[in-house]
């Protein structure tokens, strides 16, 4: 028996040590391989190889975010708050930040490029099968497509209330119930996200009509907006924590939801805990520092017409203290890193 032991005790010694000798070539293959391929890097590429190094030491998305912001001059900021153009953002090659793509589509991913992709049935159709789990799974093949389309945020789902029968985007959105649009969101959302892509939840906040729906103004007192228009999306954020929230093309007694500061700071930043990125809807944004301070994060679509020059200029007036800019380019640093 000590004989069979003591065998044993040199058969795992020589395994180990086999191990190790493998754990150790593989490493120094690694490591050769890495000191071969950075003298051909191209500068943004050795950069951003500089980056990922940092990344192994401070793991967190946090950690990365910070480690980047405290590199990024005002201009490079101010930057990443506007598109690139249509459906892209700026990338900042010095850094390695690439440009990220966003696709429309609640009811499946609409190509950017034009190509054919899988048509889902419409959200109040999806909303009918009271099946927050059949819709997580539909999400995630919304996921996976949206990938396929080199795309990384699917700008949906769309949870407004169904509230008259003639508006014209009720097809997209799930019904007039907060708590069953609430729940069909926070299925649609696990399932994209599930699968490493952003979702936009929208219309950020009592976009219920298509007439004048630019520039519209839903006067609604505090009790109906508490009841009935905002606990789908305080649902979705707190239960699956998007991504991305798209503030809307109307107004809200009266002031633009993108310069909202009540509502986006106050209640879906502050009271609800959202950390990710705000983006306005497409075209939807009408001022610039009102608009930062407010808490709008992303100027959408590209090139800047309200941030950009005129954001560098609203700093160096002093009409916007970049410590409050900062936290707009974190959110969407944490963005692009996820």
């Amino acid at each position: 028996g000590l004989l069979e032991h003591s065998m044993g005790v040199k058969v795992v010694a020589q395994c180990s040590k086999r191990v190790s000798m493998k754990k150790n070539r593989v490493t120094r293959i690694f490591v050769y391989s890495a000191l071969c391929i950075l003298p051909l890097m191209s500068q943004p590429e050795r950069l951003l190889a500089e980056e990922l190094s940092i990344n192994t030491l401070k793991p967190s998305i946090e950690a990365r975010s910070e480690a980047l912001l405290s590199k990024l001059t005002l201009e490079e900021k101010v930057s990443l708050l506007s598109g690139a153009d249509w459906w892209s953002t700026v990338a900042i090659e010095r850094l390695g930040i690439p440009s990220i793509n966003v696709s429309d589509g609640p009811n499946g991913v609409r190509s950017n490029n034009s190509e054919p992709t899988t048509l889902f049935p419409t959200g109040v159709a999806m909303a009918s099968t009271w099946n927050p789990e059949l819709i997580e799974d539909v999400g995630a093949a919304m996921g996976r497509e949206t990938l396929a389309m080199g795309s990384h945020v699917l700008l949906g789902p769309n949870i407004n209330i169904q509230r008259t029968p003639l508006a014209g985007r009720n097809f997209e959105s799930y019904s007039e119930d907060p708590h069953l649009a609430g729940a069909i969101g926070v299925g649609f959302v696990r399932g994209v996200q599930g699968e490493g892509v952003g979702t936009s939840v929208k219309h950020f906040v009592a976009n219920n009509q298509e007439h004048q729906r630019q520039t519209s103004s839903s006067n609604v007192d505090e009790r109906t907006l508490r009841e009935i228009y905002l606990p789908a999306f305080e649902q979705v954020v707190k239960q699956a924590e998007p991504w991305t929230v798209m503030a809307a093309y109307n107004k809200v007694n009266g002031q633009f939801m993108t310069e909202n500061k009540r509502l986006i700071q106050g209640v879906l930043k502050s009271e609800w805990g959202f950390d990710g990125v705000v983006v306005s809807d497409w075209g939807a944004l009408h001022a610039t520092e009102t608009a930062v301070s407010a808490g709008l994060d992303l100027e959408m679509p590209g090139p800047a017409a309200h941030y950009g020059k005129k954001l560098v200029a609203a700093v160096g007036r002093g009409d916007l203290d970049e410590q409050t800019l900062d936290d707009n380019v974190r959110r969407m640093l944490r963005l692009i890193l996820k």
